[in-house]
C-alpha cells in the first residue's frame, strides 16, 4: 500500500521551524510530506513546493504588495489538492494565506487539520466559526485553546508546546551581576528588524553609558543575511545557532514581541519586550486585539511580569529606563527569572509534534474502509 501523502503549509519562521519536526513525526508514521515553508520544512519535506516563509508577509495592508505571488501560489495548491489528492492538508499557524488554504482542501475534499491555532482568543474570534466549518481537527499547544473550540463545537485536542522538545529546562544559574549580557531579539523577519534593530542599538548606547562593560549578543534569524544586522557592527556580537546553546546566557534581553518572548520565559531570560508595525496596521491591530498584553509570558502569567513598550512607546529612552530597572535591581531579576521558569508547567509535556502526528494518522486511518 502506497504511504499516504500529506501536505504542511507554513508561512512564518516559526511555523516553518515546528513544522519540520511535525514532518520528521508524520515520516516516522510511515507517511510522504509535501510542503510549503521555509529553510526548515525544505529540508525534511519529501516534496517542497515553495518557500512561502521567505517572503515575510505579516500585517493587514503589506500582503497585497505580494498579491500576485500569493495568487500564484494559491492557483499551485489548488492544482495540487485536486491532482494529487493528498490524504490530509495540515495548515501550521499564519491564518491569513492558510484560511485560502482550507477553502482549497475543503473544495478538493481534503481532510485539514491546524495545527497552531490562530490566537483568536487574543483577536478576531469569527474566525472560530469558519475554523468549525473548514477544519476536522485543531491541533493546539495552549491548554485553554482546547477549551474554546470545544465550546464552540470545533473538535480539538491540546497536543502541548513544540518548544518543549527544542528548550531543555535551564541549569540553575547565580544571580546576576555587573558586567552584564544583554541579548537582542528583534524579530525574524526583514521589517521587524528594521524597525526594532535601531531603537535596540539606541537603547544600548544609553546603557552602556551607565552599566561599565555591558555585553551584547545579537541573535540572527536564519531566514536573513548578516547585511540585514549591518548596523550592529562594532556594537554586537551577531550570534548564529540553530539551537539555543546562546540563547540563555544574556542576563536580560530586548526582544521584539512573537514565539521569542516564550522563548525566553521557558529559557528564563527576563526580557523588555518591544514591537512597532507600521501605523495602518497599528490601528487596526488596536482596534481588533481584545487582550491587554501580548507578551505570551505576560498572557500565560495573567499579569504583566515582563514590560511590554508597543508603537509609541517603544523609544530608545523607554527601553533604557525599563533595562536599567532590572540591572539595577538584581533581585528583582533573580524572581522575575523564577516565576518566568515556573510558565513550562502550563504547557504540557515535550512531544507536541508526535502527539500532532499520531492524531493525524489516526484521523486517516478511521477514514480507511
Amino acid at each position: 500500500m502506497e504511504p499516504p501523502l500529506i501536505l504542511l503549509v507554513a508561512g512564518d519562521p516559526s511555523g516553518d521551524l515546528h513544522g519540520s519536526a511535525l514532518a520528521r513525526s508524520l515520516k516516522a508514521s510511515g507517511a510522504r510530506v509535501a510542503a510549503v515553508g521555509g529553510t526548515f520544512l525544505r529540508r525534511e519535506a519529501d516534496e517542497f513546493i515553495e518557500d512561502l516563509a521567505a517572503h515575510a508577509i505579516t500585517g493587514f495592508w503589506e500582503p497585497a504588495a505580494k498579491l500576485g505571488f500569493l495568487l500564484r501560489l494559491g492557483a499551485r495548491l489548488n492544482r495540487f489538492l485536486r491532482e494529487r489528492r493528498p490524504a490530509a492538508a495540515v495548515c501550521i499557524d499564519y491564518y491569513g494565506f492558510n484560511r485560502c488554504v482550507l477553502e482549497l482542501a475543503k473544495a478538493a475534499r481534503v481532510p485539514a487539520y491546524y495545527f497552531i491555532s490562530p490566537q483568536v482568543w487574543a483577536s478576531r474570534p469569527g474566525r472560530v466559526r469558519t475554523l468549525k466549518r473548514l477544519v476536522r481537527k485543531m491541533l493546539v499547544i495552549f491548554p485553554f485553546e482546547a477549551d474554546i473550540y470545544r465550546r464552540a463545537g470545533v473538535p480539538a485536542a491540546f497536543v502541548g508546546h513544540p518548544l518543549l522538545d527544542l528548550i531543555p529546562p535551564p541549569p540553575p544559574r547565580p544571580a546576576a551581576r555587573a558586567p552584564f549580557t544583554i541579548g537582542l531579539l528583534p524579530g525574524s523577519r526583514g521589517g521587524e528588524v528594521r524597525r526594532h534593530l535601531p531603537v535596540f542599538l539606541e537603547s544600548l548606547d544609553l546603557l552602556r553609558r551607565r552599566f561599565g562593560g555591558l555585553r551584547a549578543l545579537l541573535f540572527a534569524s536564519p531566514h536573513l543575511p548578516d547585511a540585514a544586522y549591518g548596523a550592529a557592527a562594532g556594537r554586537a556580537e551577531l550570534v548564529r545557532e540553530t539551537g539555543y546553546l546562546r540563547r540563555g546566557q544574556p542576563d536580560l534581553v530586548l526582544s521584539s514581541s512573537g514565539t521569542a518572548t516564550l522563548e525566553n520565559a521557558l529559557l528564563g531570560v527576563p526580557m523588555i519586550v518591544v514591537y512597532k508595525m507600521s501605523w495602518p496596521t497599528y490601528a487596526v491591530a488596536r482596534a481588533l486585539i481584545r487582550v491587554p498584553r501580548i507578551a505570551m509570558a505576560n498572557i500565560l502569567a495573567g499579569r504583566e511580569l515582563v514590560p511590554e513598550l508597543i508603537q509609541g512607546e517603544a523609544v530608545a529612552g523607554r527601553v533604557a529606563e525599563a533595562a536599567a530597572g532590572f540591572l539595577d535591581d538584581p533581585q528583582r531579576l533573580q524572581a522575575v527569572r523564577e516565576k518566568l521558569l515556573e510558565l513550562r508547567g502550563r504547557l504540557g509535556e515535550s512531544g507536541a509534534p508526535a502527539r500532532a502526528a499520531r492524531e493525524i494518522i489516526g484521523g486517516l486511518r478511521a477514514d480507511a474502509p
